[in-house]
Protein backbone atom coordinates (compact mmCIF):
# COMPACT_ATOMS: atom_id res chain seq x y z
CA UNK A 1 0.00 0.00 0.00
CA UNK A 2 1.13 3.82 -1.32
CA UNK A 3 1.93 6.64 1.09
CA UNK A 4 -1.26 8.18 -0.45
CA UNK A 5 -3.30 4.92 0.01
CA UNK A 6 -2.65 4.53 3.68
CA UNK A 7 -3.71 8.33 4.05
CA UNK A 8 -7.20 7.89 2.62
CA UNK A 9 -7.54 4.93 4.36
CA UNK A 10 -6.66 6.82 7.80
CA UNK A 11 -8.91 9.49 6.44
CA UNK A 12 -11.97 7.04 6.24
CA UNK A 13 -11.21 5.84 9.58
CA UNK A 14 -11.52 8.72 11.13
CA UNK A 15 -14.91 9.73 9.48
CA UNK A 16 -16.31 6.16 10.67
CA UNK A 17 -15.48 6.99 14.19
CA UNK A 18 -16.14 10.21 14.94
CA UNK A 19 -18.77 10.81 12.06
CA UNK A 20 -21.37 9.62 14.18
CA UNK A 21 -20.61 12.41 16.95
CA UNK A 22 -20.14 15.00 14.47
CA UNK A 23 -23.49 14.11 12.23
CA UNK A 24 -25.06 13.88 15.76
CA UNK A 25 -24.19 17.20 17.10
CA UNK A 26 -25.29 19.32 14.34
CA UNK A 27 -28.43 17.37 14.10
CA UNK A 28 -29.19 18.06 17.82
CA UNK A 29 -28.02 21.92 17.33
CA UNK A 30 -30.62 21.78 13.84
CA UNK A 31 -33.40 20.15 16.00
CA UNK A 32 -32.55 22.94 19.53
CA UNK A 33 -32.71 25.89 16.76
CA UNK A 34 -35.92 24.60 14.82
CA UNK A 35 -37.65 23.40 18.52
CA UNK A 36 -41.27 24.57 17.47
CA UNK A 37 -41.15 21.20 15.04
CA UNK A 38 -41.30 19.28 18.38
CA UNK A 39 -43.73 21.38 20.18
CA UNK A 40 -44.69 18.79 22.53
CA UNK A 41 -42.91 18.22 26.16
CA UNK A 42 -42.87 14.79 25.66
CA UNK A 43 -41.26 14.61 22.19
CA UNK A 44 -39.07 17.15 23.81
CA UNK A 45 -37.78 14.49 26.23
CA UNK A 46 -37.34 11.55 24.11
CA UNK A 47 -35.10 13.63 21.48
CA UNK A 48 -33.13 14.64 24.51
CA UNK A 49 -33.21 11.31 25.94
CA UNK A 50 -32.42 9.84 22.27
CA UNK A 51 -29.59 11.68 22.02
CA UNK A 52 -27.79 11.21 25.05
CA UNK A 53 -28.53 7.55 24.36
CA UNK A 54 -26.73 8.06 20.79
CA UNK A 55 -23.58 9.82 22.27
CA UNK A 56 -23.98 7.04 24.65
CA UNK A 57 -23.88 4.00 21.98
CA UNK A 58 -21.00 5.76 20.42
CA UNK A 59 -19.39 5.87 23.48
CA UNK A 60 -19.96 2.18 23.98
CA UNK A 61 -18.95 1.64 20.36
CA UNK A 62 -15.61 3.48 20.51
CA UNK A 63 -14.38 0.88 23.12
CA UNK A 64 -15.77 -2.06 21.86
CA UNK A 65 -14.65 -1.49 18.33
CA UNK A 66 -10.88 -1.62 19.64
CA UNK A 67 -11.46 -5.94 21.18
CA UNK A 68 -13.76 -6.66 17.95
CA UNK A 69 -12.85 -7.35 14.75
CA UNK A 70 -15.44 -5.60 12.37
CA UNK A 71 -17.80 -7.41 10.54
CA UNK A 72 -18.94 -8.81 14.10
CA UNK A 73 -22.11 -9.96 15.78
CA UNK A 74 -21.82 -6.68 17.91
CA UNK A 75 -20.98 -4.72 14.69
CA UNK A 76 -24.82 -5.46 13.79
CA UNK A 77 -25.87 -4.78 17.02
CA UNK A 78 -24.56 -1.35 17.09
CA UNK A 79 -25.22 -1.07 13.36
CA UNK A 80 -29.12 -2.08 13.76
CA UNK A 81 -29.55 -0.08 17.07
CA UNK A 82 -27.88 3.69 15.62
CA UNK A 83 -30.31 2.92 12.78
CA UNK A 84 -33.71 2.72 15.05
CA UNK A 85 -32.18 5.46 16.60
CA UNK A 86 -31.58 8.04 13.90
CA UNK A 87 -35.38 6.68 12.26
CA UNK A 88 -36.98 7.44 15.59
CA UNK A 89 -35.18 11.08 16.20
CA UNK A 90 -35.83 11.73 12.35
CA UNK A 91 -39.96 10.52 12.95
CA UNK A 92 -39.56 13.33 16.26
CA UNK A 93 -37.10 15.88 13.81
CA UNK A 94 -36.49 15.85 10.08
CA UNK A 95 -32.98 17.48 10.85
CA UNK A 96 -31.90 14.53 12.52
CA UNK A 97 -31.59 12.72 9.21
CA UNK A 98 -28.05 14.39 9.12
CA UNK A 99 -27.19 11.66 11.81
CA UNK A 100 -29.54 8.81 10.10
CA UNK A 101 -27.02 9.40 6.91
CA UNK A 102 -23.90 7.78 9.10
CA UNK A 103 -25.35 4.47 7.94
CA UNK A 104 -24.16 4.99 4.61
CA UNK A 105 -20.27 4.97 5.67
CA UNK A 106 -19.66 1.98 7.59
CA UNK A 107 -22.61 -0.67 6.41
CA UNK A 108 -19.25 -2.81 4.84
CA UNK A 109 -17.29 -2.47 7.70
CA UNK A 110 -19.95 -3.57 10.12
CA UNK A 111 -22.57 -5.41 8.59
CA UNK A 112 -21.30 -9.12 7.26
CA UNK A 113 -22.72 -10.45 3.95
CA UNK A 114 -23.64 -9.13 0.84
CA UNK A 115 -27.51 -9.03 1.46
CA UNK A 116 -27.34 -6.86 5.24
CA UNK A 117 -24.61 -4.71 3.14
CA UNK A 118 -27.40 -4.06 0.74
CA UNK A 119 -30.54 -3.76 3.51
CA UNK A 120 -28.56 -1.46 5.75
CA UNK A 121 -28.18 1.16 3.78
CA UNK A 122 -31.85 0.96 2.57
CA UNK A 123 -32.97 1.41 5.84
CA UNK A 124 -30.93 4.73 6.26
CA UNK A 125 -32.50 5.80 2.93
CA UNK A 126 -36.31 5.27 4.40
CA UNK A 127 -35.48 8.15 6.99
CA UNK A 128 -33.38 10.04 4.82
CA UNK A 129 -36.34 9.92 2.06
CA UNK A 130 -38.83 10.61 4.69
CA UNK A 131 -37.11 13.56 5.86
CA UNK A 132 -36.57 15.02 2.43
CA UNK A 133 -40.25 14.54 1.75
CA UNK A 134 -40.89 16.70 4.83
CA UNK A 135 -40.92 14.79 7.63
CA UNK A 136 -42.09 11.60 8.86
CA UNK A 137 -45.13 10.83 9.55
CA UNK A 138 -46.82 12.46 6.26
CA UNK A 139 -50.39 13.90 6.26
CA UNK A 140 -51.04 13.90 2.37
CA UNK A 141 -50.88 11.50 -0.07
CA UNK A 142 -48.15 13.65 -2.03
CA UNK A 143 -45.95 13.40 0.54
CA UNK A 144 -46.03 9.46 -0.26
CA UNK A 145 -45.72 10.05 -3.96
CA UNK A 146 -42.66 11.89 -3.24
CA UNK A 147 -40.90 9.77 -0.78
CA UNK A 148 -41.41 6.75 -3.08
CA UNK A 149 -39.84 9.10 -5.55
CA UNK A 150 -37.11 10.31 -3.28
CA UNK A 151 -36.56 6.37 -2.32
CA UNK A 152 -35.96 4.96 -5.66
CA UNK A 153 -33.47 8.55 -6.28
CA UNK A 154 -31.56 7.58 -2.95
CA UNK A 155 -31.26 4.14 -4.10
CA UNK A 156 -30.28 4.82 -7.38
CA UNK A 157 -27.39 7.10 -5.96
CA UNK A 158 -26.39 4.28 -3.26
CA UNK A 159 -26.30 1.72 -6.15
CA UNK A 160 -24.28 3.82 -8.44
CA UNK A 161 -21.77 5.49 -5.90
CA UNK A 162 -21.63 1.50 -4.26
CA UNK A 163 -20.28 0.36 -7.85
CA UNK A 164 -18.16 3.20 -8.30
CA UNK A 165 -16.52 2.75 -4.69
CA UNK A 166 -16.28 -1.03 -5.73
CA UNK A 167 -14.54 -0.05 -8.74
CA UNK A 168 -12.24 2.23 -7.08
CA UNK A 169 -11.36 -0.40 -4.40
CA UNK A 170 -10.82 -2.83 -6.87
CA UNK A 171 -8.87 -0.66 -9.07
CA UNK A 172 -6.65 0.20 -5.54
CA UNK A 173 -6.38 -3.64 -4.85
CA UNK A 174 -5.27 -4.24 -8.34
CA UNK A 175 -2.60 -1.26 -8.20
CA UNK A 176 -1.12 -2.48 -4.27
CA UNK A 177 -0.81 -6.20 -5.71
CA UNK A 178 0.36 -5.17 -8.52
CA UNK A 179 3.33 -2.81 -6.55
CA UNK A 180 3.34 -6.01 -4.25
CA UNK A 181 4.53 -7.86 -7.69
CA UNK A 182 6.80 -5.58 -8.70
CA UNK A 183 8.42 -5.37 -5.24
CA UNK A 184 8.93 -9.15 -4.88
CA UNK A 185 10.08 -8.42 -9.02
CA UNK A 186 12.73 -5.64 -8.17
CA UNK A 187 13.99 -7.88 -4.60
CA UNK A 188 14.03 -10.75 -7.21
CA UNK A 189 16.24 -8.55 -9.81
CA UNK A 190 18.63 -7.25 -6.99
CA UNK A 191 19.05 -10.72 -5.88
CA UNK A 192 19.50 -11.94 -9.14
CA UNK A 193 21.98 -9.22 -10.38
CA UNK A 194 24.14 -9.76 -7.38
CA UNK A 195 24.21 -13.36 -7.60
CA UNK A 196 25.60 -12.01 -11.07
CA UNK A 197 27.80 -10.16 -10.02
CA UNK A 198 28.79 -12.84 -7.37
CA UNK A 199 28.86 -15.41 -10.42
CA UNK A 200 31.26 -12.98 -12.73
CA UNK A 201 33.73 -12.69 -9.49
CA UNK A 202 33.91 -16.31 -9.90
CA UNK A 203 33.77 -16.62 -13.84
CA UNK A 204 36.41 -13.96 -13.94
CA UNK A 205 38.68 -16.55 -11.20
CA UNK A 206 38.09 -19.48 -13.00
CA UNK A 207 38.80 -17.93 -16.36
CA UNK A 208 42.10 -15.79 -14.87
CA UNK A 209 42.94 -19.52 -13.94
CA UNK A 210 41.70 -20.82 -17.00
CA UNK A 211 44.24 -19.09 -18.81
CA UNK A 212 47.22 -19.47 -16.10
CA UNK A 213 46.71 -23.48 -16.56
CA UNK A 214 46.42 -22.75 -20.87
CA UNK A 215 49.36 -20.79 -21.05
CA UNK A 216 51.15 -23.64 -19.18
CA UNK A 217 50.10 -26.14 -21.28
CA UNK A 218 50.94 -23.99 -24.64
CA UNK A 219 54.48 -23.58 -22.90
CA UNK A 220 54.79 -27.49 -22.68
CA UNK A 221 53.89 -28.36 -25.67
CA UNK A 222 56.31 -25.74 -27.28
CA UNK A 223 59.16 -26.94 -25.32
CA UNK A 224 58.42 -30.16 -25.89
CA UNK A 225 57.58 -29.27 -29.96
CA UNK A 226 60.91 -27.56 -30.07
CA UNK A 227 63.11 -27.78 -27.38
CA UNK A 228 63.00 -31.03 -26.39
CA UNK A 229 62.85 -32.29 -30.29
CA UNK A 230 65.90 -29.96 -30.69
CA UNK A 231 67.92 -32.09 -27.60
CA UNK A 232 66.97 -35.09 -28.94
CA UNK A 233 68.30 -34.59 -32.42
CA UNK A 234 71.81 -33.26 -30.81
CA UNK A 235 71.91 -35.92 -29.06
CA UNK A 236 71.69 -38.05 -31.92
CA UNK A 237 74.34 -36.23 -33.98
CA UNK A 238 76.69 -36.16 -30.83
CA UNK A 239 76.27 -39.90 -30.48
CA UNK A 240 77.10 -40.09 -34.14
CA UNK A 241 80.18 -37.89 -33.81
CA UNK A 242 81.54 -40.41 -30.74
CA UNK A 243 81.21 -43.46 -33.69
CA UNK A 244 82.68 -41.05 -36.26
CA UNK A 245 85.01 -42.88 -38.14
CA UNK A 246 86.76 -40.02 -39.53
CA UNK A 247 87.05 -36.32 -38.63
CA UNK A 248 85.15 -34.63 -41.65
CA UNK A 249 81.84 -36.88 -40.86
CA UNK A 250 82.56 -36.32 -37.47
CA UNK A 251 82.40 -32.16 -38.18
CA UNK A 252 79.50 -33.04 -40.31
CA UNK A 253 77.36 -34.25 -37.39
CA UNK A 254 78.73 -31.30 -35.27
CA UNK A 255 77.43 -28.67 -37.72
CA UNK A 256 74.25 -30.22 -37.58
CA UNK A 257 74.40 -30.34 -33.95
CA UNK A 258 75.12 -26.53 -33.54
CA UNK A 259 72.78 -25.74 -36.14
CA UNK A 260 69.99 -27.41 -34.06
CA UNK A 261 70.58 -26.57 -30.55
CA UNK A 262 70.60 -22.76 -32.63
CA UNK A 263 67.43 -23.32 -34.01
CA UNK A 264 66.16 -25.25 -30.97
CA UNK A 265 67.05 -21.36 -29.13
CA UNK A 266 65.00 -19.37 -31.15
CA UNK A 267 62.35 -21.58 -31.17
CA UNK A 268 62.33 -21.36 -27.18
CA UNK A 269 62.74 -17.48 -27.37
CA UNK A 270 59.25 -17.92 -29.80
CA UNK A 271 57.88 -20.10 -27.34
CA UNK A 272 58.10 -18.16 -24.64
CA UNK A 273 56.77 -14.47 -26.47
CA UNK A 274 53.58 -16.38 -28.48
CA UNK A 275 55.50 -16.10 -31.97
CA UNK A 276 54.97 -17.66 -34.86
CA UNK A 277 57.63 -20.76 -35.80
CA UNK A 278 60.24 -19.75 -37.27
CA UNK A 279 59.23 -22.05 -40.49
CA UNK A 280 56.27 -19.82 -40.52
CA UNK A 281 58.22 -16.41 -40.46
CA UNK A 282 58.53 -16.11 -44.16
CA UNK A 283 56.40 -19.26 -45.56
CA UNK A 284 53.23 -19.90 -45.81
CA UNK A 285 51.82 -23.67 -44.39
CA UNK A 286 52.21 -25.72 -47.17
CA UNK A 287 56.05 -24.52 -48.19
CA UNK A 288 56.72 -24.98 -44.24
CA UNK A 289 55.62 -28.44 -44.42
CA UNK A 290 57.76 -29.02 -47.08
CA UNK A 291 60.96 -27.55 -45.52
CA UNK A 292 60.17 -29.49 -42.64
CA UNK A 293 59.41 -33.02 -44.14
CA UNK A 294 62.29 -32.43 -46.15
CA UNK A 295 64.83 -31.34 -42.78
CA UNK A 296 63.18 -34.60 -41.49
CA UNK A 297 64.22 -36.91 -44.17
CA UNK A 298 67.93 -35.44 -44.21
CA UNK A 299 68.48 -35.81 -40.11
CA UNK A 300 66.57 -39.49 -40.17
CA UNK A 301 67.75 -40.80 -43.30
CA UNK A 302 63.67 -42.36 -43.55
CA UNK A 303 62.55 -41.13 -47.47
CA UNK A 304 59.13 -39.00 -46.78
CA UNK A 305 57.43 -36.93 -49.07
CA UNK A 306 54.89 -34.22 -49.07
CA UNK A 307 51.84 -33.27 -50.94
CA UNK A 308 49.41 -29.91 -50.96
CA UNK A 309 46.06 -30.97 -52.52
CA UNK A 310 43.31 -28.17 -53.07
CA UNK A 311 43.31 -24.24 -53.69
CA UNK A 312 45.93 -22.73 -51.08
CA UNK A 313 44.46 -20.18 -48.88
CA UNK A 314 47.00 -18.02 -46.86
CA UNK A 315 45.54 -19.59 -43.39
CA UNK A 316 45.94 -17.37 -39.55
CA UNK A 317 48.65 -17.81 -38.12
CA UNK A 318 46.99 -20.00 -35.13
CA UNK A 319 45.90 -22.12 -37.59
CA UNK A 320 49.09 -22.50 -39.59
CA UNK A 321 51.04 -22.71 -36.44
CA UNK A 322 48.81 -25.59 -35.18
CA UNK A 323 49.35 -27.57 -37.68
CA UNK A 324 53.38 -27.31 -38.63
CA UNK A 325 53.35 -28.44 -34.99
CA UNK A 326 51.44 -31.25 -35.06
CA UNK A 327 53.47 -32.10 -38.87
CA UNK A 328 56.54 -31.83 -36.29
CA UNK A 329 55.51 -33.78 -33.37
CA UNK A 330 54.07 -36.43 -35.52
CA UNK A 331 57.35 -36.47 -37.39
CA UNK A 332 58.98 -36.78 -34.38
CA UNK A 333 56.82 -39.70 -32.98
CA UNK A 334 57.43 -41.41 -36.30
CA UNK A 335 61.48 -41.16 -36.19
CA UNK A 336 61.44 -42.01 -32.62
CA UNK A 337 59.10 -45.19 -32.37
CA UNK A 338 57.67 -46.11 -36.16
CA UNK A 339 60.75 -47.76 -37.36
CA UNK A 340 58.82 -46.43 -40.52
CA UNK A 341 61.11 -46.82 -43.84
CA UNK A 342 58.47 -44.44 -45.50
CA UNK A 343 56.66 -41.71 -44.35
CA UNK A 344 53.81 -39.21 -46.55
CA UNK A 345 52.71 -36.24 -45.27
CA UNK A 346 49.43 -34.68 -47.13
CA UNK A 347 47.66 -30.77 -46.82
CA UNK A 348 44.26 -30.15 -48.03
CA UNK A 349 42.34 -27.52 -48.43
CA UNK A 350 38.99 -28.27 -48.77
CA UNK A 351 36.75 -25.91 -48.77
CA UNK A 352 35.53 -24.91 -45.07
CA UNK A 353 38.70 -26.90 -43.46
CA UNK A 354 41.80 -28.18 -43.72
CA UNK A 355 43.31 -31.77 -43.21
CA UNK A 356 46.61 -32.57 -42.21
CA UNK A 357 47.37 -36.42 -42.98
CA UNK A 358 50.48 -37.88 -41.90
CA UNK A 359 51.08 -41.57 -42.64
CA UNK A 360 53.92 -44.31 -41.89
CA UNK A 361 54.49 -47.90 -42.75
CA UNK A 362 55.86 -48.73 -39.20
CA UNK A 363 55.09 -51.14 -36.69
CA UNK A 364 51.80 -49.42 -35.43
CA UNK A 365 50.66 -49.92 -32.47
CA UNK A 366 47.42 -50.16 -30.46
CA UNK A 367 45.57 -46.79 -29.69
CA UNK A 368 43.20 -47.70 -26.88
CA UNK A 369 46.81 -49.28 -24.99
CA UNK A 370 48.34 -45.75 -25.70
CA UNK A 371 48.33 -43.91 -22.15
CA UNK A 372 48.25 -40.03 -22.73
CA UNK A 373 51.75 -38.92 -21.89
CA UNK A 374 54.44 -41.02 -22.50
CA UNK A 375 57.22 -42.89 -20.42
CA UNK A 376 59.79 -40.17 -21.93
CA UNK A 377 57.56 -36.95 -20.66
CA UNK A 378 56.44 -36.03 -23.78
CA UNK A 379 52.59 -35.16 -24.70
CA UNK A 380 52.71 -37.18 -27.85
CA UNK A 381 49.38 -37.93 -29.20
CA UNK A 382 47.12 -36.25 -26.50
CA UNK A 383 49.43 -32.54 -27.18
CA UNK A 384 48.66 -33.35 -30.74
CA UNK A 385 45.10 -33.56 -30.26
CA UNK A 386 44.67 -30.39 -27.71
CA UNK A 387 46.31 -28.52 -30.42
CA UNK A 388 43.91 -29.29 -32.92
CA UNK A 389 40.76 -28.78 -29.96
CA UNK A 390 42.22 -25.49 -29.13
CA UNK A 391 41.14 -23.92 -32.80
CA UNK A 392 38.04 -25.97 -32.54
CA UNK A 393 39.44 -28.84 -35.02
CA UNK A 394 39.87 -32.34 -34.16
CA UNK A 395 42.72 -35.29 -33.93
CA UNK A 396 41.78 -38.98 -35.59
CA UNK A 397 44.21 -41.71 -35.42
CA UNK A 398 44.05 -44.62 -37.12
CA UNK A 399 47.05 -47.47 -36.10
CA UNK A 400 47.47 -51.26 -35.92
CA UNK A 401 50.44 -53.17 -34.63
CA UNK A 402 52.35 -53.99 -37.38
CA UNK A 403 50.35 -52.15 -40.35
CA UNK A 404 51.41 -48.35 -39.61
CA UNK A 405 49.79 -45.46 -38.24
CA UNK A 406 47.92 -42.83 -40.01
CA UNK A 407 47.06 -39.37 -38.27
CA UNK A 408 44.81 -36.93 -39.64
CA UNK A 409 44.06 -33.54 -38.24
CA UNK A 410 40.76 -31.53 -39.29
CA UNK A 411 40.76 -27.88 -38.35
CA UNK A 412 38.54 -24.91 -39.85
CA UNK A 413 39.44 -23.05 -42.22
CA UNK A 414 40.19 -19.47 -41.00
CA UNK A 415 42.06 -17.52 -43.55
CA UNK A 416 44.28 -14.90 -42.61
CA UNK A 417 43.56 -11.13 -41.22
Amino acid sequence: MTAADTDIERRWELIRSKGPYGMLAVATLLAVATAELTPGTAERNTVAVLVAAGFALQLWWGRASRTRPAPSTAGTVYYGVRWALGFALTWLNPFFAFYAVTGYFDSDELLPGRRLRWIGPFACSIAVSGSQAGGLPFHEPVQWALFAALLVVNNVILTVVGHLTHQQEERSRARAETIGELERTNAALQQALEENAALHAQLLLQAREAGVADERRRLAAEIHDTIAQGLTGIIAQLQVVANAPDLPTARSHLDRASALARHSLGEARRSVHNLAPVALENDGLPQALKSTVAEWTERTGVPAEFTATGTTEQLHDEISATLLRIAQEALSNAARHARATRVGVTLSFLGDEVILDIRDDGRGFDPLALPERSSSGGFGLAGMRARAERVAGCLAVESEPGRGTALSARVPLVRHE
